[in-house]
């Protein structure tokens, strides 16, 4: 213990270039180094190569690194092909050819499953990639402001408040791209203006563009500080005539100053309220607040995943746990005898239950209220799943959950993950009454370091 205390505590400072050799990635695409058996983590640096980086931050267990020069270069890195990739800070992972980004994040899953749940092969299969990794995003959400009296919208760089005007981002949806250069160009020219959050003045905060990749129909909203936007009529007439796929005009507005992007009021200003997409034989109503998968190409991979996991043979009681608004949980119903999602969020709910009853599935229900409450009520009143299916957020499940799983103990757990590191605890925990029997990873995310998952745990002795 005294030993590895002496190694997180070798002395960096800031201001300090080190020379070093990169081992791997990691988990927000960061190179990973060491300097004297302390880790060091460098923005942009590749495994393999060998770097010069100067210290920018040191703590007790590790450091961060600019990279100032690539000593020897990675075969596998590349030229980005967006310009303004280093200055952005949407993707973090252009630089690095897609096939290799691909191995990177099933090694990224491996390690997490190795050092939190201690399996020392774990098994993960290959990263499930796209054929073409662009244009894949549905939903733009720009910030506006103002740069040389002009107009921009886009996104923060990285650390900082700056914000760079992205006019054509290439993982971004062209029709996304297109709406949000044409809203932003209107504006300009009937002078609205952008919201100015040191002044507290303004009108316009964000553009968010979506669009439905079944239907082509496309929703643009506007977020503003204030209820009432100038020249509003003159607006909607060149928004409908310049951005023919326009369905719905939406304006939110957020008088707050937080962090959100969205306020609690929203008002159709043209159109109809939702854009409707599909996926699969499902069909879904997108109000501007609704959330759904930003990737709908790769989300049928990840939702087949998840069917091919449940292993479903019409005669399953299924609870859909973290269920938002039911997509998971349709995409099973038609396989199952009985499906019930549980979801905290009532808002969530209503839109899972709207989901249900447009696509005239009437072997789902939804319940609002936590997960750990309602499953053992259930059980006590003889309603045991065959199998659950949980999607939580990054932070993983609530501990209160795995302890219910454990007493209830279903014969399958189907786990959909958006963070190797939170899996990786839960799964260790599971692995108490669960055999973990297959892992695979999804890349809901084109060149940036998120990977999705769908795993499969059944209960020890259990048929497999």
């Amino acid at each position: 213990m005294k030993q590895s205390r002496k190694q997180h505590d070798v002395n960096i400072g800031v201001g300090q270039q080190l020379t070093l050799t990169i081992k791997n990635l990691g988990i927000n695409g960061e190179g990973i180094g060491y300097y004297k058996r302390k880790i060091v983590f460098v923005d942009g640096a590749l495994p393999g190569e060998v770097v010069r980086a100067e210290v920018t931050r040191s703590e007790r267990k590790y450091a961060a690194a600019r990279l100032l020069k690539v000593l020897e270069q990675s075969p596998e890195r590349i030229e980005p092909p967006c310009p303004l990739y280093h200055e952005c800070g949407g993707c973090s992972l252009q630089h690095l050819d897609y096939q290799a980004q691909l191995v990177s994040k099933q090694a990224l899953v491996e390690e997490s499953l190795r050092k939190y749940a201690g399996l020392e092969h774990p098994p993960v299969a290959e990263t499930i990639g796209m054929e073409h990794p662009w244009d894949y995003r549905n939903k733009a959400q720009f910030q506006v402001g103002q740069k040389s009296g002009k107009l921009i919208a886009g996104l923060y760089k990285p650390g900082s408040h700056e914000l760079v005007n992205l006019s054509d981002c290439p993982i971004q949806h062209q029709e996304t791209n297109r709406i949000v250069a044409k809203a932003r160009e209107i504006m300009e020219k009937l002078q609205i203006p952008a919201y100015d959050e040191r002044k507290r003045s303004g009108v316009v905060r964000t553009i968010v563009a979506r669009v439905a990749f079944a239907t082509g129909e496309a929703q643009l909203t506007l977020v503003t500080a204030v209820p009432a936007i100038p020249r509003v009529k003159e607006l909607i007439l060149e928004l409908r005539y310049q951005i023919p796929s326009l369905v719905s005009i939406v304006q939110n507005v957020n008088p707050q100053k937080t962090s959100l992007v969205f306020g609690s009021t929203t008002n159709t200003l043209w159109g109809k309220p939702s854009i409707v997409e599909k996926l699969g034989t499902l069909s879904f109503d997108l109000s501007a607040r609704a959330f759904f998968q930003l990737n709908p190409s790769q989300t049928i991979k990840l939702y087949d995943e998840v069917k091919k996991a449940a292993q479903l043979t019409g005669r399953e009681l299924v609870f859909d746990l973290y269920c938002g608004t039911g997509t998971i949980g349709l995409w099973l119903a038609p396989f199952a005898k009985e499906v019930r999602g549980i979801e905290i969020i009532p808002e969530a709910v209503e839109d899972a239950r709207k989901n249900a009853e447009q696509n005239n599935i009437a072997n789902i229900s939804f319940h609002t209220g936590k997960a750990e409450v309602l499953m053992p009520k259930w059980a006590k009143q003889g309603l045991k799943p065959d199998l659950v299916v949980v999607d939580p957020p990054r932070t993983g499940l609530d501990a209160a959950l795995i302890d219910t799983l454990l007493a209830v103990r279903p014969e399958r757990i189907v786990y959909v993950s958006c963070n190797p590191s939170t899996l990786g605890k839960d799964v260790g925990r599971l692995l108490a009454a669960y055999d973990l029997r297959n892992v695979q990873p999804i890349d809901m995310f084109p060149h940036t370091a998120h990977v999705e998952c769908v795993i499969l745990m059944t209960l020890k002795g259990a048929s497999s």
